[in-house]
Protein backbone atom coordinates (compact mmCIF):
# COMPACT_ATOMS: atom_id res chain seq x y z
CA UNK A 1 0.00 0.00 0.00
CA UNK A 2 2.82 2.20 1.03
CA UNK A 3 4.95 1.67 -2.29
CA UNK A 4 1.77 2.37 -4.04
CA UNK A 5 1.45 5.52 -2.73
CA UNK A 6 5.00 6.67 -3.47
CA UNK A 7 4.66 5.25 -7.00
CA UNK A 8 1.47 7.71 -7.47
CA UNK A 9 3.01 10.69 -5.76
CA UNK A 10 6.48 10.09 -7.84
CA UNK A 11 4.85 9.73 -11.18
CA UNK A 12 2.41 13.40 -10.42
CA UNK A 13 4.92 15.27 -8.14
CA UNK A 14 8.19 16.19 -9.09
CA UNK A 15 10.28 13.33 -8.99
CA UNK A 16 8.77 11.34 -12.05
CA UNK A 17 12.24 9.47 -12.31
CA UNK A 18 11.19 7.47 -9.09
CA UNK A 19 8.34 6.17 -10.33
CA UNK A 20 9.90 3.61 -12.11
CA UNK A 21 11.68 2.71 -9.58
CA UNK A 22 8.90 2.78 -6.98
CA UNK A 23 7.20 0.03 -9.53
CA UNK A 24 9.91 -2.47 -9.69
CA UNK A 25 10.23 -2.17 -5.82
CA UNK A 26 6.44 -2.67 -5.40
CA UNK A 27 6.82 -5.70 -7.81
CA UNK A 28 9.38 -7.20 -6.18
CA UNK A 29 7.59 -7.03 -2.53
CA UNK A 30 4.61 -8.34 -4.03
CA UNK A 31 5.66 -11.97 -4.88
CA UNK A 32 8.41 -12.04 -1.95
CA UNK A 33 5.60 -11.26 1.23
CA UNK A 34 3.34 -14.10 2.17
CA UNK A 35 -0.06 -13.75 1.45
CA UNK A 36 -3.01 -14.27 3.82
CA UNK A 37 -5.99 -15.46 1.75
CA UNK A 38 -9.03 -15.21 3.29
CA UNK A 39 -11.41 -18.62 4.16
CA UNK A 40 -13.33 -18.26 0.69
CA UNK A 41 -10.20 -18.27 -1.15
CA UNK A 42 -8.33 -20.87 0.86
CA UNK A 43 -10.85 -22.60 -0.14
CA UNK A 44 -11.08 -21.98 -3.85
CA UNK A 45 -6.92 -22.76 -3.97
CA UNK A 46 -7.99 -26.17 -1.75
CA UNK A 47 -10.13 -27.17 -4.39
CA UNK A 48 -7.73 -26.40 -7.26
CA UNK A 49 -5.19 -28.12 -6.50
CA UNK A 50 -6.91 -31.22 -5.12
CA UNK A 51 -8.54 -31.73 -8.68
CA UNK A 52 -5.50 -32.30 -10.05
CA UNK A 53 -3.95 -35.48 -11.43
CA UNK A 54 -1.85 -36.93 -8.71
CA UNK A 55 -4.67 -36.47 -5.97
CA UNK A 56 -7.31 -37.47 -8.63
CA UNK A 57 -5.34 -40.91 -8.88
CA UNK A 58 -4.71 -41.31 -4.96
CA UNK A 59 -8.68 -40.93 -4.07
CA UNK A 60 -10.17 -44.34 -2.95
CA UNK A 61 -12.38 -46.10 -6.31
CA UNK A 62 -15.94 -47.30 -5.50
CA UNK A 63 -14.71 -50.85 -4.89
CA UNK A 64 -12.93 -49.59 -2.33
CA UNK A 65 -15.26 -47.68 -0.73
CA UNK A 66 -18.07 -50.41 -0.98
CA UNK A 67 -15.43 -53.06 0.99
CA UNK A 68 -14.50 -50.37 3.61
CA UNK A 69 -18.26 -49.92 4.35
CA UNK A 70 -19.11 -53.56 4.12
CA UNK A 71 -15.83 -54.27 6.36
CA UNK A 72 -17.05 -51.32 9.07
CA UNK A 73 -20.79 -52.90 8.67
CA UNK A 74 -19.41 -56.60 9.58
CA UNK A 75 -17.04 -54.88 12.60
CA UNK A 76 -20.21 -52.93 13.85
CA UNK A 77 -22.13 -55.98 14.55
CA UNK A 78 -22.29 -56.93 18.17
CA UNK A 79 -23.69 -60.27 20.27
CA UNK A 80 -24.23 -60.76 24.08
CA UNK A 81 -22.18 -58.51 25.93
CA UNK A 82 -21.07 -56.48 22.83
CA UNK A 83 -17.88 -58.06 21.52
CA UNK A 84 -17.75 -57.97 18.01
CA UNK A 85 -17.71 -60.77 16.03
CA UNK A 86 -16.98 -60.29 12.41
CA UNK A 87 -15.22 -63.62 11.89
CA UNK A 88 -18.17 -65.49 12.90
CA UNK A 89 -20.78 -63.09 10.91
CA UNK A 90 -18.45 -63.70 7.82
CA UNK A 91 -18.44 -67.26 7.95
CA UNK A 92 -22.20 -67.34 8.71
CA UNK A 93 -22.80 -65.02 5.26
CA UNK A 94 -20.45 -67.67 3.36
CA UNK A 95 -22.48 -70.60 4.25
CA UNK A 96 -25.69 -68.78 3.66
CA UNK A 97 -23.85 -67.84 -0.17
CA UNK A 98 -22.95 -71.49 -0.63
CA UNK A 99 -26.45 -72.97 0.45
CA UNK A 100 -28.04 -70.14 -2.35
CA UNK A 101 -25.32 -71.67 -5.13
CA UNK A 102 -25.84 -75.44 -4.07
CA UNK A 103 -29.85 -74.25 -4.10
CA UNK A 104 -29.23 -73.03 -7.82
CA UNK A 105 -27.13 -75.50 -9.02
CA UNK A 106 -30.20 -78.37 -8.07
CA UNK A 107 -33.01 -76.67 -9.18
CA UNK A 108 -31.63 -75.10 -12.20
CA UNK A 109 -28.68 -77.36 -13.24
CA UNK A 110 -24.81 -76.41 -13.77
CA UNK A 111 -24.47 -73.95 -16.50
CA UNK A 112 -22.01 -75.42 -18.58
CA UNK A 113 -23.45 -78.79 -18.10
CA UNK A 114 -27.00 -77.17 -19.34
CA UNK A 115 -26.86 -77.53 -23.59
CA UNK A 116 -29.72 -76.48 -24.06
CA UNK A 117 -30.24 -73.13 -25.79
CA UNK A 118 -32.72 -70.99 -26.97
CA UNK A 119 -32.49 -72.49 -30.52
CA UNK A 120 -33.05 -75.87 -28.93
CA UNK A 121 -36.66 -75.13 -28.41
CA UNK A 122 -37.16 -75.11 -32.04
CA UNK A 123 -38.31 -78.72 -33.08
CA UNK A 124 -38.64 -79.16 -37.11
CA UNK A 125 -39.37 -76.23 -37.87
CA UNK A 126 -41.69 -74.83 -34.92
CA UNK A 127 -40.96 -73.32 -31.95
CA UNK A 128 -41.98 -75.49 -28.81
CA UNK A 129 -41.59 -74.48 -25.40
CA UNK A 130 -43.08 -77.40 -24.07
CA UNK A 131 -41.01 -80.23 -22.00
CA UNK A 132 -40.91 -83.90 -23.39
CA UNK A 133 -43.80 -84.59 -20.53
CA UNK A 134 -45.38 -82.50 -21.84
CA UNK A 135 -45.84 -82.98 -25.50
CA UNK A 136 -46.23 -86.58 -24.39
CA UNK A 137 -49.52 -85.92 -22.43
CA UNK A 138 -50.68 -83.52 -25.18
CA UNK A 139 -50.49 -86.39 -27.59
CA UNK A 140 -52.52 -88.35 -25.28
CA UNK A 141 -55.10 -86.12 -25.28
CA UNK A 142 -55.19 -85.87 -29.03
CA UNK A 143 -54.89 -89.99 -29.32
CA UNK A 144 -58.15 -89.91 -26.92
CA UNK A 145 -60.11 -87.18 -29.23
CA UNK A 146 -58.99 -89.44 -31.83
CA UNK A 147 -57.07 -86.67 -33.44
CA UNK A 148 -54.61 -88.69 -34.52
CA UNK A 149 -51.84 -86.57 -36.81
CA UNK A 150 -51.74 -84.23 -33.71
CA UNK A 151 -51.40 -87.27 -31.78
CA UNK A 152 -48.60 -88.14 -34.14
CA UNK A 153 -46.98 -84.93 -34.22
CA UNK A 154 -46.64 -84.75 -30.29
CA UNK A 155 -45.25 -87.77 -29.96
CA UNK A 156 -42.54 -87.65 -31.93
CA UNK A 157 -41.25 -84.19 -30.81
CA UNK A 158 -41.83 -85.74 -27.19
CA UNK A 159 -39.21 -88.49 -28.37
CA UNK A 160 -36.87 -85.54 -29.58
CA UNK A 161 -37.69 -83.18 -27.04
CA UNK A 162 -36.69 -86.07 -24.29
CA UNK A 163 -33.41 -87.27 -26.06
CA UNK A 164 -32.68 -83.37 -26.07
CA UNK A 165 -33.67 -82.94 -22.12
CA UNK A 166 -30.73 -85.77 -21.37
CA UNK A 167 -28.23 -84.16 -24.04
CA UNK A 168 -28.12 -87.13 -26.45
CA UNK A 169 -28.84 -85.10 -29.13
CA UNK A 170 -28.59 -81.64 -30.08
CA UNK A 171 -31.55 -79.74 -31.87
CA UNK A 172 -31.09 -76.82 -33.98
CA UNK A 173 -33.50 -75.26 -36.58
CA UNK A 174 -32.46 -77.07 -39.15
CA UNK A 175 -32.56 -80.61 -37.72
CA UNK A 176 -35.05 -82.61 -39.48
CA UNK A 177 -36.85 -85.74 -38.58
CA UNK A 178 -34.39 -88.27 -39.99
CA UNK A 179 -31.43 -85.86 -38.65
CA UNK A 180 -33.01 -86.04 -35.58
CA UNK A 181 -32.95 -90.38 -35.86
CA UNK A 182 -29.61 -91.04 -37.42
CA UNK A 183 -28.22 -88.38 -34.19
CA UNK A 184 -30.37 -90.55 -31.70
CA UNK A 185 -29.50 -93.99 -33.38
CA UNK A 186 -25.63 -93.18 -32.47
CA UNK A 187 -26.46 -92.84 -29.17
CA UNK A 188 -29.08 -95.91 -28.74
CA UNK A 189 -27.98 -98.07 -31.41
CA UNK A 190 -30.41 -100.46 -30.26
CA UNK A 191 -33.57 -98.23 -30.99
CA UNK A 192 -32.30 -97.55 -34.58
CA UNK A 193 -34.76 -99.09 -36.63
CA UNK A 194 -37.70 -97.95 -34.26
CA UNK A 195 -36.17 -94.24 -34.46
CA UNK A 196 -36.28 -94.36 -38.35
CA UNK A 197 -40.07 -95.59 -38.72
CA UNK A 198 -41.10 -93.36 -36.42
CA UNK A 199 -39.54 -90.08 -38.43
CA UNK A 200 -41.08 -91.58 -41.32
CA UNK A 201 -44.12 -91.70 -40.02
CA UNK A 202 -43.50 -87.97 -38.88
CA UNK A 203 -43.08 -86.91 -42.55
CA UNK A 204 -45.66 -88.90 -44.17
CA UNK A 205 -48.37 -87.27 -41.72
CA UNK A 206 -47.20 -83.96 -40.73
CA UNK A 207 -45.64 -83.22 -44.37
CA UNK A 208 -47.37 -85.10 -46.93
CA UNK A 209 -50.49 -85.03 -44.73
CA UNK A 210 -50.92 -88.69 -45.24
CA UNK A 211 -53.96 -90.02 -43.36
CA UNK A 212 -52.89 -90.68 -39.55
CA UNK A 213 -53.96 -93.76 -37.73
CA UNK A 214 -54.15 -95.13 -34.15
CA UNK A 215 -51.99 -97.86 -35.23
CA UNK A 216 -49.34 -95.30 -36.14
CA UNK A 217 -50.06 -93.23 -33.23
CA UNK A 218 -49.85 -96.86 -31.39
CA UNK A 219 -46.47 -97.27 -32.82
CA UNK A 220 -44.70 -93.90 -31.82
CA UNK A 221 -46.16 -94.45 -28.36
CA UNK A 222 -44.35 -98.02 -28.25
CA UNK A 223 -40.94 -96.52 -29.31
CA UNK A 224 -41.10 -93.41 -26.80
CA UNK A 225 -41.50 -96.07 -23.99
CA UNK A 226 -38.55 -97.55 -25.56
CA UNK A 227 -36.29 -94.58 -25.95
CA UNK A 228 -37.21 -93.49 -22.67
CA UNK A 229 -36.04 -96.39 -21.12
CA UNK A 230 -32.84 -97.31 -23.35
CA UNK A 231 -29.36 -96.77 -21.69
CA UNK A 232 -27.27 -94.80 -24.09
CA UNK A 233 -24.11 -95.11 -25.35
CA UNK A 234 -21.73 -92.07 -24.68
CA UNK A 235 -19.10 -91.39 -27.34
CA UNK A 236 -17.13 -88.09 -27.92
CA UNK A 237 -19.88 -87.77 -30.26
CA UNK A 238 -22.69 -87.57 -27.43
CA UNK A 239 -21.22 -85.72 -24.75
Amino acid sequence: MILTTLTSTASTGSFPWLAGSFRRLAGTVTHEVPVAPDSDQATEWLLSELSKAPYQAAKPTLFDRISKAFSDWLESLTVGGGNTVPTLVLVVLIALVAIAIIAAIVVYGLPRLNRKSRHEQILFGETDYRTAAQLREAAEKAAASEDFASAIADMFRSIARGLSERTLVAMTPGTTAHGFAAQASRALPECAAELASSADIFDRVRYMRKPATRAQYDELRAVELSVRAAKPILDEATL
